[in-house]
């Protein structure tokens, strides 16, 4: 996360979440990020919540980000008019990464779409980033709200417990949440609470999102904290798990000027939305990124790894051996399972191959680092 992300002018009043008297309890360090007074760390630091998440479980308020529904027979189409994704074939209890594009192919935001059943109306239940959800929720009222209900969810809260014990912590509450595998979602009751959980998150870990009544999300957290595998982490480790899981954080390392192909996101577009495909278009900027997907880009995002033990940061140029500027790092670290630097940049496609060294400039001196395939940390989702 950087420092830009972390400041707000003095004047303007940060929202708080539900668990923000707890988060003060529990001693968290607080700073503000994307309007909101959230927890960065706890007393721990942020390396033990990273080596924590990664070897047990650790729970996360994320209840900043923005929850919303689309309801109605035409909901599914209607999101298709915005996303290059298939929604429509989405199956009942089914979750799928998305995101926005505008009419150059750049990125808005990315998020998750969950078709949750009849139980709820067959409603596509959405998470959006918090710092873009204003927009998103604009951007959907004024191109789709005729079609379908646009419908915020304000008085929800999000958790997202991850880590290799999740399941193990999870399952002391409802046993229910082992039938879930990777990018699923269900109707479970946990702690009292009516709560719809998936089986995701955005540590590269298993683990569980868990949408709770914001009334209920203290009591929740708190017979969660209560179980031996669990401890909380802030943003700060979040970041880090992320960064090591090879993720992406909007408006560092995807923004609007960036493309799905150029950030390697093609994965995510299905064959059906591509050329060809059945429902292939339809959507903003599907001219340039389908002549992208059948073409290539000029520039693409990458893993870079530091051959030297110092800190890379978001913001330091990319240069060749003769000094030549190549790119910008959009994210980076000191990884804490390597010990070693971490970072994603953007280059162009004749300098990102395997192994290619390249050079970061840090204070006035060059570090070499090279090209790395992501993850850093290999993903161990439960796909079943």
């Amino acid at each position: 996360m950087s420092d830009a992300a972390l400041q707000v002018p003095l004047h303007t009043s940060l929202q708080t979440t539900p668990l923000h008297a707890l988060h003060l309890e529990l001693g968290a360090k607080m700073v503000a990020f994307a309007g909101y007074d959230m927890p960065v760390s706890y007393p721990a630091g942020i390396l033990a919540e990273h080596r924590h998440c990664r070897a047990s479980a650790a729970l996360f308020d994320v209840s900043h980000m923005g929850q919303l529904r689309l309801t109605g027979p035409d909901a599914a189409r209607a999101l298709e008019s915005l996303v290059p994704m298939d929604v429509i074939g989405l199956a009942p209890g089914k979750q799928r990464y998305a995101f926005f594009t505008n009419p150059s192919g750049g990125l808005l935001d990315d998020l998750m779409i969950t078709r949750r059943g009849p139980e709820h109306g067959d409603d596509l239940f959405v998470v959006v980033n918090a710092g873009c959800k204003d927009a998103d929720i604009k951007m959907m009222v004024t191109h789709i709200g005729h079609r379908c209900g646009v419908q915020p969810l304000p008085d929800r809260a999000l958790l997202a417990l991850q880590g290799p014990k999740a399941a193990t912590a999870l399952a002391q509450l409802n046993e229910a949440v082992l039938a879930l595998t990777f990018m699923t979602g269900a109707s479970v009751t946990l702690a009292g609470a009516e709560c719809f959980v998936t089986r995701s998150g955005y540590t590269g870990e298993d683990g569980f999102e868990i949408s709770v009544p914001a009334e209920r999300a203290v009591a929740l957290a708190k017979a969660l904290l209560a179980l031996p595998e669990v401890k909380p982490a802030g943003l700060g480790a979040r970041d880090t798990l992320r960064l090591e899981a090879g993720l992406c954080l909007y408006g560092h390392d995807i923004n609007e000027t960036t493309t799905p192909v150029e950030a390697g996101l093609t994965w995510a577009i299905q064959k059906v939305r591509r050329a060809g495909g059945a429902r292939a278009g339809g959507y903003p900027g599907a001219t340039t990124i389908d002549r992208q997907l059948a073409s290539g880009a000029a520039t693409k995002r990458v893993g870079l790894i530091g051959l030297e033990r110092v800190p890379v940061r978001e913001g330091a140029p990319i240069v060749d051996a003769q000094g030549h500027k190549l790119g910008v790092v959009t994210s980076g670290t000191l990884s804490p399972s390597y010990g070693e630097p971490v970072a994603m940049a953007y280059l162009a496609v004749n300098h990102a191959l395997p192994h290619h060294e390249v050079y970061a400039e840090v204070r006035g001196k060059r570090q070499p680092m090279r090209v790395s395939p992501m993850p850093f940390v290999p993903h161990r989702y439960h796909r079943g």
